[in-house]
């Protein structure tokens, strides 16, 4: 049994023109409760696949569908295992965000995940994986967490799959 399971297909999603996080933190940080400040184009300027103006992914968000807790390890392993599917880093949630949040369930982090080496370490030494938090009376967060915490079933994850040929 796998221990993931599709929540959403929320279908294609187009890079714009400018996807750098300061644009995106500039043009949409008052929609956000909370916004981490950490979550920044130097701090995540190494993702693994660098998108580029025009690229289109699918985009899918995954469940934990087990009792126990998964680690962030797991995770992008599942991710590795789907054909086609890049690891984007920071650049995947603000991507979903601006254009297909209305389809996200509530009440749930979900991860746009990379390599725990291209991640941001903080002072305590924790690598932090972006989360766009979907509150459940629809706010929303941007925040990160340590690569190395457990994760139990309130936290989803990205799949992006390239789709530009």
């Amino acid at each position: 049994m796998d221990k993931f399971a599709l929540l959403a297909d929320l279908g294609v999603v187009t890079v714009p023109e400018d996807c750098r996080l300061s644009t995106f933190s500039r043009e949409n940080r008052r929609l956000f409760v909370y916004y981490e400040e950490a979550i920044n184009d130097v701090n995540f300027s190494n993702p693994t696949r660098i998108l580029k103006s025009g690229d289109k992914l699918g985009v899918q968000a995954f469940r934990q569908a087990v009792p126990s807790q998964t680690t962030s390890a797991e995770r992008l392993e599942f991710c590795r295992r789907q054909e086609g599917n890049v690891l984007v880093g920071a650049q995947g949630a603000p991507l979903v965000f601006d254009q297909k949040r209305d389809l996200l369930p509530r009440g749930l982090w979900y991860s746009s995940l990379d390599q725990r080496e291209r991640l941001w370490k903080d002072a305590r030494g924790c690598y932090g994986v972006p989360n766009l938090v979907a509150l459940r009376g629809g706010d929303w967060d941007f925040d990160l967490r340590c690569f190395e915490q457990p994760r139990d079933d309130s936290y989803a994850f990205f799949a992006f799959r390239d789709l530009s040929g």
